[in-house]
């Protein structure tokens, strides 16, 4: 008796794994040779019987001869067209009436073809499963990269988090009125450079006036020629025009910041600026020259 209830529990827990994983398993689909024999051979023996039918139904038609057209184009196109209607609703009157068959009443054939299209619809099935599988890894893998990806971003964002929390105990919070009174002093001493700027321009334009003047303004400038003074054929500009032209020329340009010497400017004074280092020569060009990068 004991090996008898063993072998009871072993099949009912044999029994409930089936039923529990049959959904996962394809459906048995089995046919005997002579039962797909005998289907076969009565639905050809049926489709005899439908195409003796057919024939029937045109021989008969055929039997009923033709009817006259009219004459006029328009009264045929008339008349065909209410013939067409009146095969429409004959059909349609049919087609009400009649119940819907089945192919064949034959248990062996609708057996088959039920087995052939349950076939088809696991094959398909299959086919399916098989994409939704490789679908749902491409997905999972994708899924594993972005939460990487999160991860990264949350530490970088913790990091950064954590910097700011400590600048913020670290740099100290100055009061408004401190602020305004910074600023304050810095105005005033924006107004004092401007103020000393503008007093080194003013005396260094005194002093290029007084130790570099024009030509125009010696006698040693005109040039005597047969008891007649030649003036020079053009206006010469003076020292501190030119340094200031170089300078606006190095500010506003600094990507060319050359100027073409021609006849406005004295040679002498050139020659100055080149010696003591104040303006450099245009590697390519002799003609063209620029003020030396100081502030570099």
């Amino acid at each position: 008796m004991d090996k008898q209830d063993e072998l009871l529990k072993e099949a009912e827990q044999l029994a409930r794994y089936m039923s529990n994983y049959q959904h996962e398993l394809p459906p048995n689909i089995c046919s005997t040779t002579k039962s797909l024999e005998n289907a076969k051979e009565d639905l050809l023996q049926e489709c005899e019987d439908v195409w003796e039918q057919i024939q029937e139904c045109q021989s008969r038609l055929l039997h009923r001869g033709t009817e006259t057209l009219p004459d006029s184009s328009s009264e045929v196109q008339l008349y065909l067209l209410m013939m067409q209607v009146k095969a429409l609703n004959a059909e349609y009157d049919l087609w009400q009436k009649k119940t819907p068959e089945i192919i064949t009443k034959n248990q062996d054939v609708l057996l088959a073809i039920g087995k052939e299209e349950l076939e088809k619809t696991d094959q398909e099935l299959e086919k399916i499963l098989s994409s939704v599988l490789a679908k749902n890894k491409e997905l999972k893998k994708n899924l594993e990269k972005e939460q990487h990806w999160l991860e990264d971003q949350q530490k970088v964002v913790d990091t950064l988090t954590a910097k700011l929390d400590k600048l913020k105990t670290e740099v100290p919070e100055f009061p408004e009125k401190r602020v305004q009174e910074a600023s304050k002093d810095l105005a005033k001493k924006l107004m004092r450079l401007r103020t000393y700027k503008e007093e080194l321009l003013t005396s260094l334009g005194s002093f290029l006036e007084e130790h570099f003047p024009l030509p125009e303004q010696n006698s040693k400038s005109s040039k005597k020629k047969k008891g007649v003074f030649v003036e020079p054929s053009v206006e010469l500009i003076t020292l501190h025009e030119i340094l200031e032209i170089l300078i606006n020329k190095m500010m506003d340009s600094p990507h060319d910041p050359y100027i073409v010497v021609d006849q406005q400017y004295w040679p002498p004074y050139i020659e100055l600026l080149l010696r003591y280092g104040i303006a450099l020569r245009h590697t390519e060009d002799s003609n063209r020259i620029r003020l030396e990068a100081f502030h570099q």
